[in-house]
């Protein structure tokens, strides 16, 4: 395989960076050659606090990694998860009175919002724009209208952004190791871009992801991201208001829910057995109360992350889909089924559980949106040879 075909990345999230190498080719499956996962690198809660310990620690990786494959990278494509990510959704409008839609009519809303973002939000970047509805004389409509009649056109645009000074700093740490960027690509659109291609009837949906201590949601609307929310609780917030009521020790309950496929089978009066108690001191507790407890503090999540949730939108007639991933597969195992009630708002959605997405697989997708753009990017970085517009059209019109 040549080697012009290994592509680096780095993801970064609110925790740690994790370094990898694809080795892309077209004629079979692409392979994963390097992975190093790097914890302690100066971060907290996605920002960087130390600037010299994660770029020392970057770049010491990466030059492990050319070393080791024989290779020296001219660039990187950066997947952010868990950094401050803004979303905005603006529309424009163009009057029409009877005539055609024309190309001129399109870049000139796309400028205009453009710029509207940039004067208003001066101390952010954007990072993605997307077409998310074009909508002629209030009916919406799938594709681009362009050379439709009509009298009224509007056009809805989803603004992906982070801190200016954020991006600084990241652009700072890779010119340290030589390296250009060559695309950021936020974490809930490699996902939501992967899923998508997964399951191409489905353009629309609603992500969720709880981690153990952390959790998001994210909303794609015909294959445009348009808003993601971030909320600081995860799973083991039941484990913690278990031990808070029956003065269980963390690694019993851990034990207790590893071992259940489903709360649900339990009889009403079963007692969690004396071997579960070597650490401590035997008492009779009845497993229903655990379920009790995590049924409520469940439902509490469900009505944070949907009712209390501003950005959060009711279905209207259709129903939509919902994928949960639950990274605690013991705990999900456990109390899938009380997930699946309120998850599901009471069936008003449509809640698939997902498994966590391999790796590899958000890489191969970031590299499909670097190399091709997305289908709803409004402006992809193809080719630096070309101009912003002559890109844009290039992708806008072949589409």
């Amino acid at each position: 395989m040549r080697k012009n075909n290994f592509k680096l990345f780095i993801k970064i999230n609110n925790v740690g960076v994790l370094i990898a190498v694809l080795a892309i080719d077209e004629n079979s499956e692409p392979k994963m050659l390097e992975k190093i996962n790097l914890t302690n690198v100066g971060l907290e809660n996605g920002k960087i606090s130390n600037f010299e310990k994660i770029s020392d620690l970057i770049k010491k990786n990466i030059l492990m990694i050319e070393q080791k494959i024989n290779i020296t990278f001219k660039d990187i494509v950066i997947i952010l998860d868990y950094f401050d990510q803004y979303y905005l959704n603006l529309t424009g409008f163009k009057k029409l009175n009877g005539t055609q839609i024309s190309k001129e009519n399109i870049t000139y809303i796309l400028n205009s919002l453009k710029s509207t973002v940039e004067k208003f939000e001066y101390k952010k970047k954007i990072i993605h724009i997307f077409n998310s509805r074009y909508t002629l004389d209030k009916k919406k409509i799938d594709n681009l209208p362009i050379g439709l009649f009509g009298e009224f056109y509007s056009h809805e645009l989803s603004f992906n952004i982070m801190n200016e000074n954020d991006y600084k700093n990241l652009k700072k740490i890779f010119e340290k190791c030589n390296l250009k960027i060559k695309k950021i690509i936020f974490d809930s659109f490699v996902k939501g871009a992967l899923i998508s291609d997964m399951k191409p009837n489905i353009n629309t949906f609603y992500y969720i992801q709880l981690n153990k201590n952390d959790s998001k949601i994210f909303f794609l609307e015909n294959d445009a991201i348009k808003y993601e929310q971030k909320f600081k609780f995860g799973t083991d917030i039941i484990s913690h208001d278990i031990s808070k009521v029956t003065y269980l020790k963390k690694g019993t309950i851990f034990k207790i829910i590893n071992d259940n496929d489903t709360i649900d089978n339990l009889s009403k009066n079963e007692i969690i057995e004396e071997g579960y108690f070597k650490d401590e001191k035997y008492r009779k507790i009845k497993k229903s109360l655990i379920k009790d407890i995590a049924e409520a503090r469940i439902k509490e999540l469900s009505e944070i992350i949907f009712y209390q949730n501003i950005n959060f939108k009711e279905p209207n007639r259709q129903k939509k889909n919902i994928f949960l991933e639950i990274k605690d597969k013991g705990h999900l195992n456990c109390f899938k089924n009380i997930y699946d009630h309120y998850f599901s708002c009471n069936s008003k959605f449509e809640l698939k559980f997902i498994e966590e997405t391999e790796f590899a697989d958000d890489l191969e997708t970031a590299d499909k949106i670097v190399q091709f753009g997305w289908r709803k990017e409004a402006i992809p970085v193809l080719d630096t040879k070309k101009s912003i517009i002559a890109r844009f059209f290039g992708f806008l019109f072949n589409n």
